[in-house]
């Protein structure tokens, strides 16, 4: 059995690829293919994904002077946000893919350079096996974070190891995405995906939305 670091060469970007057993699978009829996973699990998402945030979370993310992207890759969803949103738009990452961004790692950061963050982080620092929740609980906990918005798969929470991560820090608001995204250009990968919302506004208990690819009334903000 292929290790989930088996490193199998290069991608058709140029970029290091890793072979997981345990990674996103493809659909390909009845059988269920393993795709090569990408280092550092950089997987750009599409505009789509983050105009669709915009749209029911943009009135909340236009009142704050900066926004942090801290796994901001190729800028693509910072992008987004700095087209659609007056806020500052400062980002970071790992890697020096070459957008300007200061390069730094997320566990670094004592103080957060800005009070809201939104990005896809990379899966294995949010999860049971690997993270153990660490992002969410770095960036609540020792960041102290007033808002932020993560894109991870809808499952995300279901891992028994991570009830204590919710307990303490519950969302306000999970928008399930109901179209799959397509983050490798092989095919939308099976699973569902969702944005997840911590917001220091928010009262009362997590809050389930639908939220669909093209807009409905009352979602332009």
């Amino acid at each position: 059995m292929a290790k989930a670091d088996d490193k199998v060469g290069n991608g058709t970007s140029g970029k290091t690829v890793l072979r997981s057993a345990r990674g996103l699978f493809a659909a390909t009829g009845k059988v269920s293919k393993p795709i090569d996973r990408i280092s550092h699990d950089f997987y750009s998402t599409p505009a789509d994904v983050t105009r669709a945030l915009l749209r029911v979370e943009g009135k909340r993310l236009s009142g704050f002077k900066k926004i942090w992207e801290p796994a901001a890759g190729e800028a693509a969803m910072a992008k987004e946000l700095a087209k659609a949103l007056p806020a500052k738009i400062v980002t970071s990452d790992i890697i020096d893919r070459g957008i300007g961004a200061e390069i730094k790692s997320f566990f670094d950061y004592d103080k957060p350079p800005a009070p809201a963050l939104v990005t896809n982080p990379p899966f294995s620092l949010v999860n049971v096996r690997d993270g153990k929740g660490r992002w969410i609980t770095h960036a609540l906990g020792t960041l102290d974070i007033d808002y932020m918005a993560l894109l991870l798969p809808f499952t995300w929470p279901s891992a028994g190891g991570l009830g204590r991560v919710w307990d303490k820090h519950p969302p306000a608001v999970v928008y399930l995405l109901t179209w799959k995204i397509d983050f490798t250009g092989q095919g939308a990968p099976p699973q569902n995906n969702a944005w997840f919302i911590w917001d220091k506004g928010h009262r009362g208990d997590t809050l389930f939305k639908r939220l669909d690819r093209k807009p409905r009334q009352g979602e332009l903000f």
